[in-house]
């Protein structure tokens, strides 16, 4: 089985995520298709969500803020976030869900 919802390469690890804003607290749920999904508690109002999925990875991959770019999907549920300088891997964040 192919993962698909994450890449390592040369710049860092790129994930493909689901987020579903608005939830009553931020937590990985589990895989949703080929992404990751995630529940934020944020709305999704004046980029307040996209601001708090960026604290949360950055929280999740041990990473400054600064390390985390959201590279597709301003405005849609649908996202791929790029994290650089992490030494998390990936697959450790399904270990908590």
């Amino acid at each position: 089985m192919s993962v698909t919802w994450y890449r390592s390469h040369a710049d860092g690890i790129t994930l493909t995520l689901h987020v579903q804003p608005g939830a009553k607290r931020s937590e990985i749920v589990g895989l949703h298709g080929d992404a990751l999904k995630l529940k934020l508690a944020a709305p999704p109002v004046e980029g307040k969500a996209n601001e708090a999925l960026r604290r949360f990875i950055a929280e999740q991959f041990q990473v400054g803020l600064r390390d985390v770019t959201l590279k597709q999907g301003t405005q849609s549920r649908y996202k791929v976030v790029l994290i650089s300088n992490s030494k998390i891997s990936p697959e450790t964040l399904l270990s908590s869900t």
